[in-house]
This record gives structure tokens, sequence and C-alpha cells, in this order.
């Protein structure tokens, strides 16, 4: 069977990630086709642990849409109670058998949320065993929210803010009294005037440079690093990593760098600087950062452009950089050392590039229907779509293991 999950992270009051919600179907389409809703979705949670849970949520825990028959049939409970965060659906009747089943998992240790809730008296015994409340900012008025943060904190129950769309809008639910917080806000960031650009060391701007010409020297890169201590020495510890698998011995920065091959070292050499302008940032935005690079990266491999594979890397790498910066995507661009089609693409230009990077961005959020629609235009197959970003995960968990 096939099937396609995505995930969106789940942040705590100083945007640490504390859990992600799995989102899945079993075909890109946006409903199960001749099969049951019910035992589509249950073919689907077990698909999970053949792709590996690990590897999915990476330690964290996995928020899980669940359905009136499938709590009914206690199907939340195939996974550890401290892995699984339990979602009620908002269409899911709190009848006396609903109540008891939660009331059981509960009792189990099991955590409950309540999706996209809004309030009503036949949800008070639900209210009664509820450890999260959902709430969607995207359609809930003000004085909605304040009013559920009453009704929250007079029962104990933390309450998440869905769909934020801007880091104003995740201020503001701070201030109201949030605990949790999920949406797209990262990818929307203020402003702030009197931000510069990170000092970096000379080095690295110098090196991509050097990789930005048509034909770049690996003499004068090697020379380059070999005067960086420090530089030189995450480029072997990561070379020397699982995530390359070479098992050559190494006896120089030079030859280092011929192994590596001069594509993959422009990936490499880029993930060095974002991660040393993180320092102090949300780890979840090189997580981020990663798997759509490596996304897209595969994804551009699987359509026959191995060629050109480090600029669609790239273009993923580089999709963050103006909320690591606090500072316009444009205005930092014009100060970076790479190639201009890598720029365009980012800056929404129309091109291939743009085209697999919104495929990259749909497929991290669940747009299925538009994955669909743009995968149509390639040769790509959806049973393949899936297990590229589980691949992807699984690359930049081991990645960003190594310390670079």
């Amino acid at each position: 069977m096939n099937f396609f999950v995505a995930r969106q992270p789940i942040f705590d009051c100083d945007q640490n990630v504390c859990a992600y919600e799995l989102l899945y179907r079993n075909s890109l389409d946006n409903y199960y086709k001749s099969v049951d809703g019910d035992q589509a979705t249950s073919e689907v949670i077990n698909s999970f642990f053949l792709m590996g849970m690990d590897a999915i949520i990476d330690g964290s825990k996995a928020f899980i849409n669940f359905t009136s028959n499938l709590l009914k049939d206690e199907v939340p409970t195939i996974f550890d109670k401290d892995t699984v965060v339990i979602e009620i659906l908002e269409d899911v009747e709190p009848d006396k058998k609903i109540i008891e089943v939660c009331k059981k998992m509960k009792e189990e240790g099991y955590t409950i949320a309540l999706d996209d809730f809004v309030f009503s008296p036949k949800y008070l015994p639900l209210l009664e065993i509820a450890d999260i409340i959902k709430v969607d900012f995207l359609i809930s008025p003000v004085d909605e929210r304040k009013r559920l943060v009453k009704i929250a904190q007079r029962r104990g129950i933390k309450l998440l803010a869905e769909k934020v769309e801007t880091r104003e809008e995740f201020e503001e639910a701070v201030e109201m009294g949030y605990s949790y917080f999920q949406g797209y806000f990262f990818s929307k960031p203020v402003v702030l005037t009197g931000t510069d650009l990170p000092t970096y060391a000379t080095n690295y701007f110098e090196i991509l440079e050097e990789l930005n010409q048509d034909e770049p020297d690996l003499d004068n890169i090697s020379a380059i690093l070999e005067r960086d201590l420090s530089l030189s020495y995450k480029l072997l510890k990561l070379i020397n990593s699982a995530a390359f698998y070479l098992r050559e011995e190494i006896t120089s920065i030079k030859n280092a760098l011929a192994l590596l091959g001069i594509n993959e070292f422009k990936k490499w050499i880029s993930l060095i600087v974002l991660k040393k302008a993180s320092k102090g940032k949300s780890q979840e935005i090189m997580k981020i950062s990663t798997i759509r690079a490596k996304f897209a990266e595969l994804i551009a491999c699987e359509l026959g452009f191995e060629d050109n594979k480090s600029q669609f890397f790239m273009v993923g790498m580089f999709s963050m950089i103006d909320v690591l910066m606090n500072r316009k995507l444009d205005n930092i661009l014009n100060e970076l050392p790479i190639a201009n089609k890598i720029k365009w693409a980012l800056l929404g230009s129309k091109g291939i590039l743009k085209d697999i990077y919104d495929i990259v961005l749909d497929y991290e959020r669940g747009e299925w229907n538009k994955v669909s629609q743009q995968i149509e235009k390639f040769d790509l197959k959806e049973e393949d779509l899936s297990q590229l970003f589980i691949n992807a995960v699984e690359w930049s968990n081991e990645v960003l293991k190594q310390g670079a």
C-alpha cells in the first residue's frame, strides 16, 4: 500500500519543538478511494511502524487525529503512551462510548487533545478528560480565544494555538496564556530594525565566492580551509560521518575535497555557514532547512536532474535564512555569493528550481491537492514521494547529530 506522511512542528513558549503533528493520507487525493475512511486511516497508522516512528518524530511526541470509530476500537493504544497525543477530531460526537473509552485511555496515561475546539455544553464531559485544547487562530475571533483561556485554566488544561501565521500572532497567543503553537509563523518573520547580518569569518564568504566561479579552484579553497582549524575540523568530521558513507582514508584537505566533489562541498559549506548563523536560534530552523534541502535534491535526482542537484539542495538550505537573520529575504540574498538561479527561485521566479521547491513546501504542509497537481507536470510517482521525504528526514537527523 502507498502511504504519504508529512509533519508540522509544534512549539512551546521558548520556540523549542516539543512535538509534531503527523499529516497523512493513503494517496495524494484528499479523500479515500473505494476504502472506508476508518480502515484507510488504520492502515496508514500501521504504516508508520514500517517507516519507523523514531525517524519521523526524532524523539518528540506525535499528534495524530483519530475518528470516532477508531477511538471506540481503541486504535490509539497500538502506540506507546509516551509517543502519541490522541487528537479527537472536531466532528467526533461525545457520546457515552466515546467518553468511556477516552477516560480509559486517560487513566492508562495517554495525552488527550481536542482538535479545532469550539465550546458547546455537549463537550463538557470531554473537557473533564482533555489535557490540551487546540484553537484555530485563523477562524476564531479574539473574544473566543480569550474565553477558552478562562475555560482551560479553570480545569488545568493547556492551550495550543494552531494556524498561527505570523510572529505577531505567536506573541499575542503567548500573552494570552497559550502554551503550544503550530503554524507557518516561522515562514513570515517580523523584520527587526537595527538587526544586521551576523559577522562571519571572512573565510566562509571567500569560499562561497570561489565556489560561485565557473571553474572553482580546489587549490584556493583548500588553502582557505587549511588556515581555518575550526572549519577544517568540521569538514573532516562531516565527511567521515555516516551521511557520506566514505570509507577511504583522508590524507589532506585537498584530498577530502576531491573525494567529496565540488557539488557536495557546496552543500556542506552552506550547511556550516547556516549552523554558525543559527547559534542561539531555534534548532528547528536548521531541521526544516536541511530536510527541505535534501528533499528537493532527492526529488530532482528522481526526475533526472542529478547533474544540478546541488542547486536544488541550496534552494532548500537557504529557504529560511530570512527567519534566521530577521531580515528581508531579497536584502540577504543580494549579499550572498550564491548562483542567481538559486536566488531567483527563492524570490519566486518561475522555473524548475521553483517548481521542485513548491512541491517540497506543499508536501511539508500536507497540502496534498497542490502536490498532486504539481507532480502531474513530471513523471514522478506518488508512491516514491513519501519515501523520499522519510529519507530526507533521516538524513537531516544524521547530519545535525554530527554537530557541524
